[in-house]
Formats: C-alpha cells, sequence, structure tokens
C-alpha cells in the first residue's frame, strides 16, 4: 500500500459507512447486514476504534472464511481484500447496499450514524414494506368494507377538491366507488390504509394514534384543559383550526367605528399551512397524535413524521433550495391541493407569519418536526436584547450552535469557536447556571438542549 493510501485509512473515522475492528468475530456478520440494509459501507478488520492500524493473523483463512459465512448465513456476498500498512495486514470487507431485506438469524439491521441498530416494531414494518417496494399506506386492510365509508368524507373531499380545481371535475362526478379507484386506493378486494385515513367513519378503529390532541397549560407541567379531534383528516383539518380560533386563543378585542375588530397573536393562514403540513407528512405508523401545546404567550405544534431523504430543517428554510414534493409518497390529501412541497410549506408558513405580525415563527427538528409560534414580538426582542447584555461571544455563539445541533460536541465547539476545550466546559457551566442550556441523557448518548 502506498503511504497516501495508508494515512487515508488511519485518519478515517468511524461512521455510517465504515465500521473498524481489531479482530474478526463470526458475530460481526451482523454489522454486515446492516450496512447491506442501509446505504452499504466498509468494515475493516485489523483497525482499533481511534483509525490506527494494529494488524492481525491467520489472513489466508480469513480471506476465505468470511465470504462463504456471509453468503451462508445472509445470502448476500461481499468484496475482502487485503491491506498491508507499515508490514501489518488487514482486511477491508466492502458491503454494497442490498435491494431487499437481509436478515441475520431472523433479526434486521441498519447503520444509524456509527452503530448498528434493530429494526423494532414500526420501524421494522416500514422497511420491510420499503423493500417489498410498499408504503405503509398502500398496505390492504382486512375487515374494511363499503359500511365502514363515510359518505360525509367524500362529500368534504369533492367540496375541497372542486375550490382547488386540482381534480378533473368530471372524476368527481364519478360514484364513491369509482372515485376511490381512481384515487388508487383499493388493491383487489381490499382498501388500503390511505382509504380508513381519508374516508372511513372511524379511522381510529384502524389506524392507531390518527387523531390530533391539543392542550391549553400554564406551564410544561400544567395542564388546563385539552381536547382530542378525531375523524378523517379533512375533519380534523377544519375542527382543529375551528377549536384552536374559538376556544384557545384569546383575541383581543378593537373597534374600527362601531365595528367590533377581533385580531389573534398568531396568522390564521400561516397556523392553517403548518397543520396541513403536519397532517400530511406525519408518519402514520409511529401511532403518535400530532399535539398542538398552547400557553399563554406561545403555540407549539409537534408532527411524529419525517423529512424526506438527506433534508434538513435548514434546507426546508432556504427559499431558493427546496425541491419539489412527489405526490406519490403522499396520502391523496395531496389531490384536495392541500399542500405543493415541505419547503413551499414552511415558506408560506414563514410569509404569511412575517406579513401578519412580523413575528417569524421557530422550527426544530427532536423526534418530528416542532413548529413554535411566539406571541409577543417586542417581548421576544426584549428578552433577546437583555439576554445579550449579560453573555459574552463565545456563549452566544455556543447556544447559536448547539440550538443548529444539539448532539455538537465540546471538541466541534472548540474547533469552531477557536478557543480551548476548558473555556467550552465552563461557558456551558455558566449558561447551565443561567438556566439557558441543559443536558438531557448522559455524557456519552445524550443531547444538548437549549432552554428558551
Amino acid at each position: 500500500m502506498t503511504p497516501s493510501t495508508n494515512k487515508l485509512v488511519i485518519q478515517q473515522n468511524e461512521s455510517q459507512n465504515i465500521e473498524f475492528k481489531q479482530l474478526w468475530k463470526d458475530e460481526y456478520i451482523k454489522w454486515i447486514s446492516a450496512f447491506a440494509n442501509s446505504a452499504g459501507g466498509t468494515l475493516y478488520i485489523g483497525i482499533a476504534d481511534n483509525g490506527i492500524i494494529v494488524g492481525i493473523e491467520n489472513t489466508a483463512k480469513l480471506l476465505a472464511d468470511i465470504p462463504n459465512k456471509v453468503r451462508d448465513i445472509l445470502g448476500i456476498m461481499v468484496e475482502v481484500k487485503l491491506k498491508i500498512a507499515e508490514n501489518k495486514n488487514y482486511l477491508e470487507i466492502s458491503v454494497e447496499a442490498y435491494p431487499y431485506p437481509v436478515s441475520y438469524k431472523g433479526s434486521y439491521y441498519y447503520r444509524s450514524g456509527s452503530s448498528t441498530h434493530e429494526f423494532k416494531g414500526a420501524a421494522l414494518d416500514k422497511f420491510l414494506l420499503s423493500r417489498q417496494g410498499k408504503k405503509w399506506d398502500g398496505v390492504p386492510v382486512p375487515y374494511f368494507g363499503d359500511e365502514d365509508l363515510d359518505p360525509f368524507a367524500f362529500k368534504l373531499f369533492r367540496a375541497k377538491a372542486t375550490k382547488k380545481k386540482r381534480i378533473d371535475a368530471n372524476l368527481l362526478n364519478e360514484d364513491d366507488h369509482i372515485l376511490i379507484d381512481k384515487l388508487h386506493l383499493k388493491e383487489g378486494n381490499y382498501f388500503k390504509r390511505a382509504a380508513t385515513l381519508l374516508f372511513a367513519k372511524d379511522p381510529e378503529r384502524y389506524v392507531t394514534g390518527s387523531s390530533i390532541k391539543i392542550g391549553y397549560f400554564k406551564s410544561n407541567s400544567d395542564l388546563i384543559y385539552q381536547d382530542v379531534v378525531t375523524g378523517n383528516l379533512f375533519e380534523q383539518v377544519d375542527k382543529t383550526l375551528e377549536l384552536i380560533f374559538s376556544k384557545y386563543l384569546k383575541a383581543l378585542i378593537t373597534y374600527d367605528g362601531i365595528q367590533r375588530v377581533e385580531s389573534f397573536p398568531i396568522s390564521e393562514l400561516a397556523f392553517r399551512e403548518a397543520l396541513i403540513n403536519a397532517v400530511v407528512h406525519k408518519d402514520y405508523a409511529s401511532q403518535h397524535t400530532i399535539q398542538i401545546s398552547v400557553y399563554d404567550d406561545k403555540l407549539l405544534m409537534w408532527n411524529p413524521g419525517e423529512l424526506p431523504a438527506h433534508w434538513t430543517v435548514d434546507t426546508l428554510l432556504q427559499k431558493h433550495n427546496s425541491e419539489p414534493f412527489n405526490p406519490a409518497l403522499a396520502y391523496p390529501f395531496f389531490l384536495a391541493g392541500y399542500i405543493e412541497s415541505w419547503g413551499r410549506g414552511i415558506e408560506k408558513i414563514v410569509a404569511e407569519s412575517q406579513k401578519f405580525n412580523e413575528i417569524v415563527p421557530k422550527f426544530r427538528w427532536l423526534n418530528g418536526l416542532w413548529v413554535e409560534f411566539y406571541f409577543n414580538a417586542d417581548l421576544e426582542k426584549d428578552l433577546e436584547k437583555d439576554l445579550e447584555k449579560h453573555l459574552n461571544s463565545n456563549q452566544l455563539k455556543i447556544l447559536e450552535l448547539i440550538a443548529e445541533n444539539s448532539h455538537i460536541t465540546q471538541l466541534q465547539l472548540s474547533e469552531i469557536i477557536q478557543i480551548n476545550e476548558k473555556n467550552i466546559r465552563n461557558n456551558i457551566k455558566k449558561l447551565k447556571e443561567l438556566g439557558l442550556l441543559r443536558r438531557v441523557g448522559s455524557a456519552k448518548g445524550g443531547y444538548w438542549e437549549v432552554v428558551k
């Protein structure tokens, strides 16, 4: 091996696509299955966790045994190469991503970061379906028939689709059974899961968590009252909008002459867009409800959904860098004209809020997408100014970086801000004492949280 190649191997870090092992053990075939079920990767044998080459013995035997064992246990082929650096032998096992699920002793594994995890529950169901070319909403549902369809849901769908003019009028004039067929909501004699969400009398009977929970809080632990909104997805959006603006938000009453004027603390158009995005992009396989928490000074909405592959909240907020939404990934709810794209939706939320009261909602990702509306722009600006008076530039930068990446390390903070790790620790200690920052979980496996 050339010196440059040797240097490359030593400098690589373990990641989603790279794993180092000092010795070969047959149990590492599990790691190979995880690579095959993810985006592929490389397993190095004879290299320590820190990337230093330690070498291995019996390379000739391993070169023959490993491919055979992988083939016999996993049913896939891998390429095993002998590498030499600093007069030490090590192995490079290259694994391709496979289009079908690869099982290791009856279980399925995947890579997340530099760790290997087992698929379980809803995640396993989704993974197996994806390898069959299916999505969760396309799975047929037994014991759901014509008598379980809600005529009112079809009426709502037609009304909204007619208003948006995105479906051929002739199709909307067809009877319910033809409409269901044209929307591809049946497979053979069975209705699909998407049909239960859109047109069932009681969607919760077939999809656990297919509802919206709203709560009014005086504090994080002091719930005053709540509502659970059920029904088909069209109904849920309408009912939730009505509840939020009639029961949960307090309108400021003013008069224009003798005309009474009600002004709510957030834009109804912005909230409606956020709600529709949450309903459409929710991961219904998670069995979690959409949650809306209303306080005296803010409204928080949590959606247990997923971003499209390789997207982040940052990319969504880049107005000129949004990708077109693929209707095939959404429920036929898309056909009613409710959404266009993740990026376009967030642009609209921001634009409508700014137009309404110049307050820009906050977006963050924590086990789902949070959209946060704050009610008092002047108060928020005053708090930010007051905060800047008590914090130095390094502390403000630490808060900013942690808000962007809750898993950032002290070493990474040190490298970005260009101060030593001791200073980073002292600044973090100060932020924790001020109640602005807290650690959730262990030092190794946890994450940071900026406390508002």
